[in-house]
């Protein structure tokens, strides 16, 4: 594939909120493409810490209920109302996958590498974004529409004892997928040249 190619799916990656419960590919090629990031994405002396739990369908939804009742129990009445709302547009989408860092090989990387202990959880944080915007752009390339949301620590214990997640696992982030039913937002950019800095060209 050339970098055209790549950059082009980089640029096509976007914000979407207005999402159905709809999918332009079978739910094995869903879980394909997860399992293909979380296979190839790098991470910190291959320590290999990125976990993924997909959830299509009612496992989905099930997923966005206990938001519902996480927040409100802590979100004031008045506000709940807008709060709600946004919540069941993540919930009409078709899945979410949760993304979590395995704290157990961060700590066998600490024990082993101890001069670098302090910087594991870092690099174990760098390798999550990246297993999540791998699957994100991949996701967007075969038509769906996604949103990155962290709703954690808050869901974590509801999260862990629904799907029976080791506890060793830190929820990350929420990636929720649908068929777009509204454009992307409208994307503006900082000038580029005080973004990025070029030395011996």
């Amino acid at each position: 594939m050339s970098s055209a190619a790549f950059l082009d799916a980089v640029r096509n990656r976007r914000t979407y909120y207005a999402l159905k419960a709809d999918s332009p590919i079978p739910d094995e090629k869903i879980v394909e493409l997860i399992q293909e990031t979380v296979k190839h994405v790098p991470s910190s002396f291959n320590s290999q810490t990125a976990r993924a739990v997909v959830l299509l369908k009612e496992e989905h939804r099930k997923l966005w209920d206990i938001v519902k009742k996480t927040l409100r129990a802590i979100v004031p009445a008045e506000a709940f109302p807008a709060t709600e709302k946004k919540l069941d547009g993540f919930k009409a989408a078709y899945g979410t996958v949760m993304w979590f860092e395995d704290q157990a090989g961060v700590k066998a990387l600490q024990d082993a590498f101890p001069i670098y202990a302090d910087h594991f959880p870092s690099f174990s944080e760098h390798a999550s974004g990246m297993n999540q915007y791998v699957a994100w752009t991949a996701l967007e390339a075969e038509g769906f529409g996604a949103s990155l949301q962290h709703y954690n620590p808050l869901i974590d214990a509801e999260v862990k004892k629904t799907w029976n997640i080791p506890e060793s696992w830190l929820l990350e982030s929420q990636l929720v997928f649908g068929t777009p039913i509204a454009e992307a937002g409208e994307k503006t950019f900082n000038p580029i040249e005080d973004r990025v800095k070029v030395f011996g060209a």
